[in-house]
């Protein structure tokens, strides 16, 4: 099914928000002309753009049965839980897409294709049922393969979790376009993959070869753009995902890096452990990628989603004083100055490549 053709219904149960509900919040911000409803029962009856500020008017429903009036082809989830299982009273919601005949897809770490109740039921009513989380078999240990001289890599990396590293490589994406600057985005997470179309989600990958696995798309993507952006997972702060964001830095081996960091935010989500300053997180992570290659931190994307007008302008200059680098938030503000920051700094012809 071409993207033309798909017409999403969006299973965003209980949790359409800002972190819980981030793949139906990107899903919604960036595909909004391929989702024709919401599943969402705390806020039925609002439209997407009432409740999160993007979507434009599709509506919020209560059930998949609400949804068919608006001709849905699949039922996408829409929210990634914690250790990314299936909570039981999704359940419903899924037997009823399937009878109705509409595809599913899935980034939780669940397999519903494994699932035999709902593989019997998809044989049955003729459905797909898609994970993509699922890893590709036959993925290799990483060896620093050599790319194309010219293409240039940017990895995303950021303070913590769900702080917007998929939303600001999308966002220097579209400007560098806007720019005639031949761009590709490497998808390593399940919403980016949605996005996307392609991409492997590392953190479904073996230890051993998930730096492999980041390593393959990257050449891939080196061989047809000069310019490559490589979306970011987890943190090497995160007690739970440190090993994940540290293979994908070394998959990589990028030329440059962009750090992303919400203002606002003081400690590791669910942790309570305190996030250094932004100058000490620049250290870390140009002191980690160098192990392998050195990278500069090239531009820091703030997330100031929470904060107004003239909260936004002092954390952008504060973050720009405090480091030394050029900083603003690409949702409000554009991804021209990440992209600008990138080539002037880091990416310039004489930059040494893998």
């Amino acid at each position: 099914m071409t993207s033309s053709d798909r017409r999403i219904a969006i299973l965003a149960e209980g949790t359409l928000d800002f972190h819980f509900g981030k793949t139906a919040i990107s899903i919604l911000r960036y595909m909004p002309q391929d989702v024709v409803a919401v599943i969402d029962a705390e806020h039925v009856g609002m439209t997407a753009h009432q409740l999160l500020g993007v979507g434009g008017p599709i509506p919020i429903c209560r059930t998949v049965a609400e949804t068919l009036p608006f001709r849905p082809t699949q039922l996408l989830i829409g929210v990634a839980p914690r250790g990314g299982n299936l909570p039981p009273e999704w359940r419903g919601h899924i037997v009823d897409a399937l009878n109705a005949g509409l595809d599913v897809v899935s980034g939780l770490h669940f397999m519903l294709g494994e699932d035999p109740g709902f593989q019997e039921l998809a044989k049955v009513k003729g459905c797909r049922i898609e994970d993509v989380r699922r890893a590709p078999d036959n993925l290799e240990v990483a060896e620093l393969r050599p790319r194309r001289k010219r293409s240039r890599v940017v990895t995303f990396v950021g303070s913590d979790c769900a702080v917007g590293k998929m939303t600001a490589a999308l966002e220097m994406r579209a400007a560098a376009k806007r720019m005639g600057i031949d761009v590709a985005f490497v998808a390593t997470g399940q919403t980016g993959i949605m996005l996307a179309g392609h991409g492997i989600s590392v953190d479904r990958v073996v230890g051993d070869f998930m730096a492999g696995a980041v390593e393959s798309l990257v050449v891939e993507a080196a061989e047809r753009a000069d310019l490559v952006l490589v979306e970011g997972q987890g943190s090497l702060l995160h007690p739970g995902y440190s090993g994940v964001t540290l293979a994908l830095l070394h998959g990589s081996s990028p030329d440059a890096l962009v750090l992303v960091h919400p203002p606002s935010r003081r400690t590791i989500d669910g942790y309570g452990l305190t996030i250094p300053p932004v100058e000490r997180l620049v250290a870390i992570y140009e002191e980690a990628a160098s192990w392998i290659k050195p990278a500069r931190v090239a531009a820091i994307a703030l997330n100031t989603r929470d904060m107004n007008a003239e909260e936004t302008d002092a954390a952008i200059r504060e973050t720009e004083s405090r480091t030394g680098l050029p900083a603003t938030d690409p949702v409000k503000f554009g991804g021209e100055r990440l992209v600008e920051a990138t080539v002037d700094r880091v990416l310039a012809p004489s930059s040494p490549s893998v």
